[in-house]
């Protein structure tokens, strides 16, 4: 039935006989920033190539601060934990995502709460967040002793808890409506982080995303954009939590001569030098990597363009970097047709993630009405979208 489909693949990828949905692309200068890291005998997270990774990020996305994570739910995390999420608080997020999302928020011992995503962007829903806010919370007074005045909190109505942070995730590479997303969180006053994990080189205009809330995320795992093997990077314009951030991360040590001095519970989440050292190299060939993507899904676009396939492919003000290229089908008949003859045929795709409500450890949740993530998790599939030599 998709004979068709798997020739134009096949010939997309030179007809290998294996075409994998995501393979990393080592262009450059990996291998000597390799050597000169073993050579110097800096291998863990001091080291010169992790400072220069963490400027070269700064610079490419264009914000103040960017701090080295040895993957991007550690940096997650940690950036929950600066935004001050706490113990039996909650956090919004979209059903339709990575488990990483959901679990960094376990990690600091609150819970998930679900809310939809939109059709078009495949990204939190701010219609939906809206909607769950003004139904399910109410705001209240609260003394911050520590500043000795006065904040509104936004509260779950059933639950009694806090609602201490928003999680709207970038679904692989698409900006979701994360300037409406940011506006939701100012009035509510609950701080934004965004999940930019997937979003490495995804502008809206000419603003890169994981920029517009209070920090984001980006991650250099082996499938990634870019990669560093296994790392991740926190973002952002706010200096105290940069600082508060690589303190958390680097088991909250205090800098000494020669002293072990630990202020409070800290984290080993650093990223060492010799992973620094490929996301280096990597980066001094970003813009050919992006090209060649975006190349990748103009071809998917004009090969699925009229059909009864939808391709996914962003709107004039909308720069994705086209981490992986989505086609969504008319049915979950169809969906699963595709991915068992394509797969047949040594084509790596594969379908979205299982929705996280879905998931026996948050199950039990709050949600709101996930309409257009049933739907997305039944039809969505992705297809190879690795750098093409």
């Amino acid at each position: 039935m998709f004979n068709k489909e798997i020739d134009f693949i096949k010939k997309l990828y030179h007809n290998k006989s294996i075409i994998n949905l995501h393979e990393p692309a080592f262009l450059g200068n990996e291998k000597e920033y390799l050597n000169n890291c073993i050579d110097s005998t800096f291998v863990s997270y001091l080291g010169e190539y992790v400072t220069y990774f963490e400027k070269m990020i700064a610079e490419f996305v264009g914000v103040d601060h960017a701090v080295a994570f040895v993957n991007g739910t550690s940096a997650l995390h940690i950036a929950l934990k600066v935004a001050g999420v706490g113990a039996s608080e909650e956090v919004i997020t979209q059903s339709l995502s990575f488990v990483a999302t959901a679990n960094a928020i376990k990690y600091t011992g609150a819970d998930p709460v679900f809310v939809d995503v939109d059709l078009a962007s495949l990204g939190m829903s701010s219609e939906s967040l809206r909607n769950w806010l003004a139904q399910n919370t109410y705001k209240e007074e609260i003394n911050n002793l520590e500043e000795n005045k006065n904040q509104t909190r936004c509260f779950n109505k059933s639950t009694k808890k806090r609602i201490s942070a928003i999680i709207p995730m970038h679904t692989f590479g698409f900006p979701c409506d994360i300037e409406e997303i940011v506006k939701i969180g100012v009035e509510f006053n609950i701080p934004v982080i965004e999940d930019s994990a997937e979003a490495l080189g995804s502008f809206i205009g000419d603003k890169h995303l994981g920029i517009y809330g209070k920090a984001g995320v980006l991650s250099f795992n082996g499938n990634k954009t870019i990669t560093t093997g296994g790392g991740g990077m926190l973002i952002t314009n706010d200096a105290y939590f940069a600082e508060r951030a690589k303190h958390l991360s680097t088991t909250a040590k205090v800098a000494h001569p020669w002293e072990f001095v630990h202020n409070e519970v800290g984290y080993n989440y650093r990223m060492p030098n010799i992973n620094a050292a490929i996301g280096v190299a990597q980066m001094e060939k970003i813009s050919e990597i992006l090209k060649n993507k975006k190349e990748t899904a103009e071809s998917y676009y004009n090969h699925f363009n009229n059909t009864e396939v939808e391709c996914y492919f962003g709107n004039s003000n909308m720069n994705p970097n086209y981490w992986l290229n989505t086609i969504k089908f008319e049915n979950e008949s169809l969906r699963t047709r595709f991915l068992t003859e394509t797969n047949a045929n040594g084509i790596k795709t594969r379908p979205i993630w299982n929705l996280l409500s879905e998931l026996p450890m948050y199950q039990g949740c709050q949600r709101g009405e996930l309409i257009n993530s049933n739907i997305l998790e039944k039809t969505l599939v992705n297809l190879p979208s690795g750098f093409r030599s």
